[in-house]
């Protein structure tokens, strides 16, 4: 049997002020860095090899503050396809006012949507990811100018199949911070969620979801550490604000 531990980050400046974020690369608030390590706590009796995240500062904070809480210095793999789903032109946008601009129902498919695509950034956009000292070594032709779940679902699978999955492999216990979107894509296919329901999987940020994985690295069984009804409170909080969030 094999074990992966996943982690959404903890809450960002831009989840606070109510914006879209996609691959603009903000910080945790204090809020943010209390979820994470709180996170650490609950894994106190777990032991990692290996930890995985974005290459984004709210994934790489929310990770070296549980590793620092579970006073381990391993190794840390940072792949660009974990980043969350590229929000396109709404990046940056307060997401009250864009559901005031376009409705409930066209920002919800842009969010959810599992095909739709949001608006597009323009090749000299000033946000476009070519700019940006942290993809310099990446061809722009891999750079998104926006990205529906199913785009996502797709460089993020690339990502299992080549870097995660061998290591599961090899038997190493994993911790990997992940975004809403990337883990919705992982745990769409770990599941095999249809297209049609992933839009309703909510997952709570800063708490730990355990994967226990047979040979062929499908789910025996997966499960939150910690306070169950917690974990249904925060779980709720997250579809309460579906209309306006950014996952």
């Amino acid at each position: 049997m094999y074990k992966i531990v996943f982690i959404r980050h903890g809450q960002s400046e831009w989840n606070a002020s109510g914006r879209f974020t996609g691959w603009t690369d903000v910080a945790l608030t204090d809020q943010g860095r209390d979820e994470a390590k709180k996170a650490g706590e609950l894994l106190k009796d777990y032991l990692f090899d290996l930890a995985i995240t974005s290459i984004l500062k709210r994934n790489t904070e929310t990770l070296d503050i549980i590793l620092s809480e579970l006073n381990l210095d391993i190794s840390t793999e940072n792949y660009w396809r974990l980043n969350e789903r590229h929000y396109g032109a709404l990046q940056g946008l307060n997401k009250i006012e864009t559901v005031k601009e376009y409705g409930k129902d066209q920002v919800f498919q842009w969010r959810r949507g599992y095909d739709v695509k949001p608006p597009l950034l323009t090749e000299n956009d000033p946000r476009h990811s070519s700019l940006d000292p942290l993809y310099k070594n990446i061809p722009k032709e891999y750079l998104p100018r926006g990205e529906s779940l199913e785009d996502t679902e797709k460089r993020v699978m690339v990502c299992w199949d080549k870097n995660i999955a061998p290591e599961i492999k090899l038997g190493k216990n994993i911790i990997l911070v992940g975004h809403g979107n990337s883990l919705r894509a992982l745990i769409k296919n770990l599941d095999n969620i249809s297209k049609e329901d992933i839009s309703s999987l909510d997952i709570p940020t800063g708490i730990p979801l355990v994967y226990e994985l047979d040979e062929d690295l499908r789910p025996i069984k997966s499960y939150y550490l910690g306070d169950q009804e917690e974990i249904k409170k925060r779980t709720k909080e997250v579809k309460n604000q579906i209309e306006y969030s950014d996952k």
